[in-house]
């Protein structure tokens, strides 16, 4: 292989010397090349409520199908917020099925009685009212004694119209505004009814998609807040190498460019595939380019590795990808 000059870097720089040397043993002075880590696709899954994890029941590191359970958190406060909003809910659907039902007789004629009992009120008054004032006429009685009869006079007669009023509505029935917003109140207490019902299953963290579980930041008995990450998880078959491609580079690496994938500390390669290259230029980052190079700008891509074989690969290794050369 062609000779090359190569700089070894201090350790902050990330890069161990071992790699270096491989970046200057595997070069192609026909393909262009480029440089950064090899990372997995990561899935956060977050808290759905604030309440007490009971139980861990999946670990760290392990392979995990679609739909296993990862952890438990306590369910009960939520269970009874479900159990006070089925409640008002079936009081909302009393309460509308009874206006669509109409007032049962028993209720009218409960009205009617007491339409007769405030009339009733009301002729005694009038006649006490009546009475009053041909004795105040006379002297008899004081003008007090009348203003009273009449104040007592005006109560009957509005008991009365209140009465009549109520009687009139159940004879008239339900208006469409009563059932609009009856109807309303069912469609709330409903909609709640579901959101504690798709919080509460989700108090079982389960996996969404087959992967490897990465990390769980909360141990049993600790109470994350709601929307905090719970659980991360690797997921797809293979990992990506994100790398940054030199901007002299960038014609000949496209979307679908064949590749080869270096790996820091192993001798195999491993092919690949460009699924994602950006279309803006950016400033590289210091651990991506050598000394004489840092000055250039590159285009983040991605090189999903499309055959990994059985090696299991860590995020966070250097590695170096050469593309296949364009005709």
């Amino acid at each position: 292989m062609s000779s090359k000059r190569y700089t070894i870097l201090p350790p902050a720089l990330g890069i161990s010397v071992s790699f270096i040397l491989l970046l200057s043993s595997c070069g192609n002075g026909d393909a262009p090349s480029a440089t950064g880590l090899l990372e997995w696709d990561r899935l956060e899954l977050t808290a759905e409520a604030n309440e007490p994890i009971l139980e861990r029941v999946a670990h760290e590191g392990e392979l995990l199908q679609a739909g296993a359970v990862i952890l438990r958190q306590d369910p009960r406060r939520t269970q009874a917020q479900l159990d006070e909003a089925n409640a008002a809910l079936a009081q909302a659907q009393s309460r509308l099925a009874e206006l669509k039902r109409g007032p049962r007789e028993e209720l009218i004629d409960e009205a009617r009685a007491r339409l007769q009992s405030a009339q009733s009120e009301e002729d005694n008054d009038r006649r006490e009212f009546l009475r009053a004032q041909s004795l105040a006429e006379k002297s008899l009685i004081s003008l007090e004694s009348v203003d009273t009869a009449r104040t007592r006079l005006k109560k009957a007669v509005a008991d009365k119209n209140a009465a009549l009023a109520a009687l009139e509505a159940l004879l008239h029935g339900t208006t469409a505004e009563e059932l609009n917003q009856a109807e309303a109140a069912v469609a709330q207490a409903e909609a709640r009814v579901q959101a504690l019902i798709i919080t509460l299953d989700n108090l079982i963290l389960k996996a969404p998609r087959p992967g490897r579980l990465d990390n769980l930041p909360y141990q049993a008995g600790e109470r994350p807040a709601a929307g905090s990450v719970i659980a991360v998880m690797l997921i797809n078959a293979a990992p990506y190498a994100r790398v940054y491609v030199p901007e002299p580079s960038r014609a000949q690496v496209h979307q679908g460019t064949k590749a080869m994938v270096y790996i820091d500390g192993l001798s195999d390669s491993f092919p690949g595939q460009v699924r994602m290259i950006s279309s803006e230029a950016i400033f590289t980052p210091y651990y991506s380019l050598t000394e004489r190079d840092r000055s250039r700008l590159s285009y983040v891509a991605e090189v999903e590795l499309t055959d990994t074989g059985d090696a299991r690969l860590p995020s966070g290794i250097p590695v170096r990808v050469e593309f296949e050369a364009a005709d």
